[in-house]
């Protein structure tokens, strides 16, 4: 008897043992990239310093003029207009100058 008990447990485990490794795989494959990418936001945010060209999640290009723990102030416009924002606000850190191209495109269209 049992060997039959063991026979059953072993069908038991056999069976949902793909069920759970297929759990995992799914974990490992969607929320490990998500760790990743939270990671480097959180870098990104903590690099922040006076003077970057950076666009919030809003899609406004700024500089930053000033940061004081999560707020953020940003120099907006050819008029340096300041804006505040939140620090998580901001989406990412832009190489190029987008204000300068915007100035550029208002300039000439006066």
């Amino acid at each position: 008897m049992s060997a039959s008990v063991a026979n059953g447990a072993g069908s038991f485990f056999g069976s949902y043992g793909i069920l759970i490794l297929a759990l995992v795989a799914m974990f490992a494959i969607m929320i490990i990239p998500q760790r990743r990418k939270d990671k480097k936001i959180r870098e990104m945010l903590d690099s922040l310093k006076p003077g970057d060209r950076v666009r919030t999640i809003g899609g406004i290009y700024g500089t930053i003029s000033s940061i004081k723990d999560e707020v953020v102030v940003l120099a907006v416009g050819p008029d340096k207009v300041k804006l505040v924002f939140a620090r998580g606000a901001i989406s990412q850190v832009e190489d190029a100058g987008v204000e300068n191209t915007l100035e550029d495109g208002i300039k000439e269209s006066k």
